[in-house]
């Protein structure tokens, strides 16, 4: 079985950091050196057909978790705290009702268990449109994309996955080509009668509508010991917003 790629950063606890669809684990490098320096073992993990990782035709939830499985047991790590955001997020719900005897606590990022229609669409085109035949610098890149993606946060974070794949011919790390026709799988809901009795903190962005206060009830349905808290001047991408206080937040919840 392929490996996952990882990032492994400080002593102590296990931490696995698992980014949001079209991400990577350098996304939550600054994040994750203030968690080594609280004492945990930083694991910033890409997960199949992202950054580093492998490239695989199957792509939904349970190969995720299985792919995670395969990583805790290959760097034998026990009691681990899963930090999972959006897509990384129900990766680690998944998880954590799968096999919650590996997991000790559970942070999820500005997502819930529900189904969440398919919304990347207009970013899928927009990535499927550059040509990198005429391509030729992350400019080029940036203007080609713009047509898509006005929001120019939303670009860089996107661009971030560009790098050198030959000699002046640029590419995208993560597999798009997967992920573009198994895009559909990362709206999917967490399995019915599912849940996970360890302490959960959900974060959410106050400006994100990913997580309403009307899908609370789900929430606890799943994971009864779990806490809800919103980040102030936040969307989605929380971490990257507002990142004083995701990580406050996040250190209380460690620490209790």
């Amino acid at each position: 079985m392929p490996h996952l790629y990882s990032k492994i950063i400080g002593e102590g606890t296990p931490l696995i950091i698992l980014h949001g669809f079209l991400g990577m684990s350098d996304n939550w490098k600054t994040m994750a050196g203030g968690y080594a320096e609280q004492g945990y073992q930083v694991h910033l993990v890409d997960q199949r057909n992202h950054g580093r990782s492998f490239h695989d035709e199957t792509f939904n939830y349970e190969v995720l978790v299985e792919d995670l499985n395969a990583y805790i047991a290959e760097k034998q790590l026990k009691d681990v705290i899963i930090l999972g955001h959006s897509m990384g997020g129900k990766t680690a719900m998944l998880f954590a009702v799968t096999y919650p005897d590996i997991v000790k606590k559970l942070i999820v990022a500005d997502i819930g268990p529900k189904f969440y229609p398919p919304h990347h669409e207009i970013i899928l085109n927009g990535l499927s449109s550059l040509d990198f035949d005429v391509i030729k610098n992350r400019r080029e890149a940036d203007d080609a994309l713009s047509k898509y993606i006005f929001d120019w946060g939303t670009r860089q974070f996107l661009l971030k996955n560009l790098y050198w794949v030959e000699k002046e011919k640029l590419g995208f790390r993560f597999n798009l080509e997967v992920l573009r026709t198994k895009g559909a799988e990362i709206g999917e809901a967490l399995p019915d009668f599912t849940s996970y009795e360890g302490d959960v903190l959900f974060l959410r962005g106050d400006k994100s509508e990913y997580v309403m206060p009307s899908d609370e009830t789900l929430i606890k349905r799943h994971f009864p010991h779990s806490i809800i808290e919103t980040v102030s001047n936040s969307g989605h991408w929380l971490h990257a917003e507002n990142p004083k206080e995701f990580f406050e937040k996040s250190v209380a919840f460690l620490k209790a």
